[in-house]
């Protein structure tokens, strides 16, 4: 890690805090005064702060820090010198948009009960919210801004990074970015000392030198950890995991890719002439891909090749039709095809022929994919309004909505193998169609819609979980995020 940044310093590509942050200050109504000293052997600090939380609508707390704008990260741990104390006690990196006690903010708290949290203010006197991280203290946090982007992630001794959420919190261009201590109690002053402080600034950067840097990564659905498959400063989307468990399917750059599970490198699957958009399914043999796309100026359709990649099969004559569904006695492919200016599903042979119509309402439906036992279609239609989850026998027939919990625009609902569970994408309900680069949630709900959760927060949107993307043993899934992140100098 040392010798990256070195090398990026060196590029002029990062500016890497030196010395001591410049600043100390009690921030709010601490009851007792705080105070900072850095340890230049150690290269530690050790932050004295008392204050009753920084939580709700104000703060009090004891923070270091410097003025810095734009884009920044900052990396640290903590520990106590004081095991005692109140449980919540908590320190952890900080950006700020001013030091009044109900200034928005952005922090990675970790507290003394071992919580590790992203807690952030929006507004100026607005509550503040939180995602939790499910690893716990002892660990190494970051605390990422990218535009308007607030992103952390959390790393056990010796372990790798695993990302814990993205979203979106407008602060100013220039921000206290530092170090918060409090207490959780007006009356006692807690130490915590911190070592291996980082804190790397790319400075103010124009969007035309942003790109998107996407992430895809596996979540375990009993633990909520996340795992780093592949990151790069590149656009890739839809993860689809492989049946027998060892690889990713992904697309990119029109084209589509393997990966194993653990990472690596990727390996091209070639597909011919046809530009891959984000749709594909394999099929439950796992010897064939069914791929959306298109051929020159043609509109999207439906093609099927080997797992290995060759010489397309067209399925549909028709276009555009985008892919959804294989069913899992591999006859037949549920689709969302535009047909006379309106958008519905859509059923055909896998072979070919003629395709069947299976939705007629008003309004987009889409995103169609059948149950592991082959009985039931769920899809997403805006029918009533607002997109939520839908679902309908096989032939069609008993269309009802899923979608349960909050008002929310819900798309993409896809099956775990053993039928018990779906997992879906949404957006706020203000959101339109699925674009990319928004705030989103993954929720986990029983396979009947009931008792919906989020499980993954993250930024994302088109291309996070597009296809089928369940690990066979129905612990975990695949998905991708992005962020939008300063170009690599050339």
């Amino acid at each position: 890690m040392k010798r990256a940044i070195a090398l990026l310093l060196a590029a002029g590509w990062v500016c890497a805090q030196r010395g001591p942050l410049p600043e100390s200050t009690d921030v709010g109504q601490t009851g007792l005064p705080g105070r900072a000293v850095f340890d230049a052997a150690a290269g530690s600090y050790r932050i004295t702060g008392a204050g009753a939380n920084i939580w709700a609508a104000e703060d009090s707390f004891h923070f270091a820090w410097k003025r810095a704008a734009g884009d920044l990260t900052i990396t640290a741990e903590a520990a106590w010198t004081d095991t005692g104390g109140h449980p919540h006690k908590k320190a952890g990196p900080m950006l700020r948009a001013t030091l009044d006690a109900d200034s928005p903010h952005a922090s990675v708290m970790i507290h003394a009960d071992g919580l590790i949290a992203l807690q952030f203010r929006r507004a100026k006197g607005g509550v503040t919210e939180e995602i939790r991280s499910p690893l716990r203290a002892p660990a190494r946090v970051r605390l990422a801004r990218h535009g308007n982007v607030i992103s952390f992630e959390v790393a056990k001794p010796g372990g790798p990074f695993q990302p814990g959420g993205a979203l979106t919190v407008p602060l100013p261009e220039t921000v206290h970015a530092g170090l918060a201590v409090c207490s959780h109690d007006a009356t006692r002053a807690e130490t915590a000392v911190i070592p291996g402080v980082e804190l790397i600034e790319d400075g103010v950067v124009p969007d035309k030198e942003r790109v998107v840097e996407s992430t895809l990564e596996i979540v375990d659905i009993g633990t909520g950890e996340r795992r780093i498959v592949r990151r790069a400063r590149e656009h890739f989307e839809a993860p689809n995991w492989t049946p027998d468990g060892k690889a990713l399917v992904y697309n990119g750059g029109g084209k589509m890719w393997r990966i194993p599970v653990e990472g690596g490198t990727p390996e091209l699957i070639p597909t011919g002439d046809v530009r891959c958009n984000n749709d594909h399914v394999i099929s439950a043999d796992g010897r064939w891909l069914a791929i959306s796309g298109s051929v020159g100026r043609d509109p999207s359709k439906i093609y099927i090749v080997p797992i290995a990649g060759g010489e397309p099969r067209l399925v549909t004559e028709k276009g555009p039709s985008y892919l959804h569904g294989w069913s899992p006695d591999m006859k037949k492919l549920v689709y969302c095809a535009q047909r006379n200016g309106e958008y519905d599903i859509y059923e055909i042979p896998a072979e070919g022929g003629e395709e069947i119509r299976l939705t007629d309402a008003p309004g987009l439906d889409d995103g169609p994919e059948y149950s592991p036992d082959g009985k039931l279609i769920y899809f997403n239609s805006e029918r009533t309004g607002l997109m939520r989850i839908w679902g309908m026998n096989a032939d069609g027939t008993g269309q009802r909505m899923i979608s349960q919990g909050p008002e929310s625009a819900d798309w993409f609902a896809h099956f775990s193998p053993d039928g018990k569970r779906i997992a879906y994408l949404s957006y706020d309900k203000s959101v339109q169609g699925h674009p990319a680069n928004k705030d989103v949630v993954i929720r986990l709900a029983e396979a009947s819609g009931e008792n919906p959760r989020v499980l993954v927060t993250l930024f994302g949107g088109q291309g996070t979980m597009n296809v089928p993307n369940w690990a066979p043993d129905s612990k975990r899934f695949a998905f991708v995020s992005y962020r939008l992140v300063k170009k690599r100098p050339d």
